[in-house]
């Protein structure tokens, strides 16, 4: 009798698909919360100088974010800053961006 290798589950993703996120500057350095569509949150420290611009901030989280989705889920997001209501604090939207698939010239009769 052969036996065949058992074939691995697709494991699925320990974090979701984020939907938003927010981001904190302390004392200690720069904090984010990202927020998954399926709930819960993941949280942590920016790899940053804590000196470093809110403009810079935001943007390192956003590429965090956007490597994230695209290395742990194969999709594409866009970030979107709300305007701040705390000089210490900004919440972002995150959005699955649409990837257009465009057939190749000359297959056409």
């Amino acid at each position: 009798m052969v036996r065949r290798k058992k074939e691995k589950k697709k494991k699925r993703p320990t974090w979701g698909i984020p939907k938003g996120i927010v981001l904190l500057a302390t004392p200690e350095g720069w904090r984010f919360m990202i927020q998954p569509v399926e709930g819960g949150m993941l949280c942590g420290r920016l790899d940053i100088p804590i000196n470093t611009d809110p403009q810079d901030a935001r943007a390192a989280a956003a590429v965090m974010v956007v490597e994230l989705a695209r290395d742990v889920h194969d999709t594409d997001v866009e970030v979107t800053w709300d305007p701040p209501t705390e000089p210490w604090s900004w919440t972002a939207k995150v959005t699955l961006t649409t990837r257009i698939e465009l057939a190749p010239l000359g297959t056409g009769g």
